[in-house]
C-alpha cells in the first residue's frame, strides 16, 4: 500500500476589509509560533501603507510578515506573481520549524495560492495581446463575457481587477486557448466555439486541488458593527496622513491614471487632489464604496463552505479550533 504524503499545515484567516483579520492571525501567531502571509492585491506595493490599512510594525507585535511592500505601485502585480512568491515564503517559514499562517480579503490571491489548477499554463499570445491592448478595460470585459461569463462575474466583483487590462487580456487569452483562428476586427470579435475551450471550462469548475492540508477561519462582524469599523477606521486614516501619502505618491511618478486602477483610497485620493471632488464628497463615496467592497468580499468567500466563521469576540474558540487542527 502507498504511502500518503503528509502535507503541509496551513492556517488562513479571511474576512471582508475592517474585520480585525490582522489582529487576530498576529494572535495566532504568537500562539502557535508562526508568520504571516499577507493575501493583500494592494498592500504588496510599497509606499501604500495608510490607504491600504497596511500593518505597523507595532501592530506585529514581534511576528514577521511576509509580501508587504515587494512591488512598484506604478507596475501590476498579478495572482501569477503572487502565488511563486507566496509559496517561496511557505517553504522559508516551514525551514524554520513555524506555522504559516494566510491572512487576507484578496480571496483570488488566496485560490492562486491553494488551487493547482487555478492559474492556466496557456502560453502568452503575443499577437493578441498587441490587437486586444487598444481596446479599454471596459470592452474586454465584453469580450470575456462572451467566452467565459462566470470568469467575468468574478473579475467585475473587484474594484482593482476590472481596471486591470492585463489580467483580463490574460483571461481572455485563457479562454481561446491561444487559437490562431482569432479575429479582432473593427471593434467586433469574431471566434467559433472551441472543444479545447468547452473542456477549459469544465476544468475551472473542477474541485480545487489544494497541495497543503488548510483550515480556514473566517471573522466576521455583525453588520451595523461592520458599517462602524470601517467609519472609524477611514476617519482614522484620513488623521494619519492619507491624504499626504497620496500626494507623496503622485509625486513620486504614480500617475492619477494608475491611482484610479489601485481603486477604493487611491482613486478618491486622486479625485480628490485634482480638485474633481470636495473631502467632505470623498469621505461620503468613500465609506460607501469600502462597505460595497466589504460585501463583495464576503459574496466571494460565502462560496467556500470550509470556511468556519467566528466572531471578533470569539478568539478563544479560534485559538482551540487550530489547536484541533495542528495536532491531527
Amino acid at each position: 500500500m502507498q504511502k500518503k504524503i503528509k502535507k503541509t499545515k496551513v492556517v488562513i484567516v479571511v474576512g471582508p476589509t475592517a474585520s480585525g483579520k490582522s489582529d487576530l492571525a498576529v494572535s495566532i501567531a504568537k500562539k502557535f509560533k508562526g508568520e504571516i502571509i499577507s493575501a493583500d492585491s494592494r498592500q504588496v506595493y510599497r509606499g501604500m501603507d495608510i490607504g491600504t490599512g497596511k500593518i505597523t510594525k507595532g501592530e506585529m507585535k514581534g511576528i514577521k510578515h511576509h509580501l508587504l511592500d515587494v512591488a512598484d505601485p506604478r507596475k501590476r502585480f498579478n495572482a501569477e506573481e503572487y502565488r511563486i512568491l507566496a509559496r517561496k515564503a511557505i517553504d522559508k517559514i516551514i525551514s524554520r520549524g513555524k506555522l504559516p499562517i494566510i491572512c487576507g480579503g484578496t480571496g483570488f490571491y488566496i485560490e492562486a495560492l491553494l488551487n493547482e489548477s487555478l492559474l492556466s499554463d496557456v502560453p502568452p499570445n503575443l499577437k493578441l495581446r498587441k490587437k486586444l491592448s487598444k481596446k479599454s478595460p471596459a470592452q474586454l470585459l465584453l469580450i470575456l463575457k462572451k467566452l467565459d461569463p462566470k470568469r467575468a462575474a468574478t473579475i467585475e466583483k473587484s474594484d482593482s481587477e476590472r481596471n486591470n487590462q492585463r489580467r483580463i487580456i490574460r483571461a481572455i487569452e485563457v479562454a481561446y486557448k491561444g487559437s490562431p483562428w482569432i479575429k479582432i476586427v473593427q471593434g467586433r470579435t469574431l471566434y467559433k466555439p472551441s472543444r479545447t475551450r468547452v473542456a477549459l471550462v469544465q476544468t475551472k469548475g473542477s474541485p480545487c486541488i489544494n497541495r497543503y492540508d488548510t483550515i480556514y477561519i473566517g471573522i466576521k462582524p455583525d453588520r451595523d458593527e461592520l458599517r462602524k469599523r470601517i467609519l472609524v477606521r477611514l476617519l482614522r486614516r484620513l488623521r494619519h496622513g492619507m491624504i499626504d501619502e497620496g500626494r507623496r505618491l503622485h509625486g513620486k511618478g504614480l500617475s492619477w491614471h494608475r491611482m484610479d486602477e489601485l481603486g477604493l483610497e487611491y482613486r478618491y485620493l486622486a479625485k480628490y487632489l485634482q480638485e474633481k471632488m470636495t473631502g467632505e464628497e470623498m469621505i461620503e463615496r468613500l465609506n460607501t464604496e469600502i462597505w460595497h467592497y466589504a460585501r463583495r468580499q464576503m459574496t466571494w468567500f460565502k462560496r467556500n463552505k470550509k470556511i468556519k466563521w467566528f466572531g471578533p469576540a470569539d478568539k478563544k474558540k479560534i485559538a482551540e479550533r487550530v489547536g484541533d487542527f495542528l495536532e491531527k
